[in-house]
């Protein structure tokens, strides 16, 4: 059983679009189905790359959890300088052939660890951070489990009605959506602080702009949280 990142080996998978679905006006939920005989190996948190014809590859973080390794969803930003992007905006029909190739990246569940979790998303990193909190939730992993999720306009928070309703139906369960795009990382980590008491009792995960994660990084550890129980990864 692969315990780290470096345990699972480079795939190559052919999978097919199984659809499209908007999150919102800029954000698509790409759902890709693996064959039964090919599923695709990875930790949540990780990204592949994906090749599709007649677009440039992309890179992109997984959605989903790996507990269903053979439907792996991605959160694909509108962004009119991307060809990848711009034909998944233009609708790519069920069937279509998409090659994976992966998984990357060391942004994964410390499921060793007994400490309470805490998750923080900016924008669409909330990607990831969904992958790790359903990864987490199927291994009834933490006792607490915390999500902040930060985004410049209140109608980026696209799964704000998922994350309520994790809410809803876990004790241990707690959500807060901020906005506004001035001091972001500064007022979030204050919330944090004020919600969370003891920073050095919790594993934090963040995901986000590469400026928002160093800057909310930086936060947290002058806070108190140990440098060893932070990971981030930038979208």
């Amino acid at each position: 059983m692969a315990t780290a990142p470096t345990d699972i080996p480079q795939q190559q998978i052919t999978a097919r679009v199984k659809s499209v679905t908007p999150l919102g006006e800029n954000v698509r939920l790409l759902h890709l189905q693996t064959p039964r005989s090919a599923r695709l190996r990875f930790f949540a948190g990780q990204g592949v790359t994906l090749g599709l014809a007649g677009a440039e590859n992309a890179e992109l973080l997984i959605a989903s959890c790996p507990c269903d390794d053979r439907n792996i969803q991605f959160h694909v930003v509108r962004d009119r300088g991307n060809a990848f992007a711009e034909r998944v905006f233009a609708g790519l029909p069920a069937g279509e052939s998409i090659t994976l190739w992966g998984p990357w990246g060391d942004f994964v569940l410390r499921e060793e660890s007994p400490r309470p979790l805490l998750f923080i998303a900016g924008e669409q990193g909330f990607a990831p951070i969904k992958s790790l909190i359903e990864h987490a939730m199927a291994l009834d992993h933490a006792e607490t489990l915390r999500l902040y999720w930060h985004c410049a306009r209140p109608e980026g928070h696209y799964l704000a009605n998922q994350c309520r309703a994790w809410a809803e139906a876990l004790d241990n369960f707690h959500y807060a959506a901020l906005s506004g795009a001035e001091g972001a990382a500064d007022a979030l980590a204050r919330r944090v602080l004020e919600d969370c008491g003891r920073l050095a009792d919790f594993d934090a995960y963040v995901a986000g702009p590469g400026g928002f994660v160093q800057e909310v990084r930086e936060q947290l550890l002058a806070d108190g949280l140990p440098p060893e129980q932070f990971a981030g990864t930038a979208i």
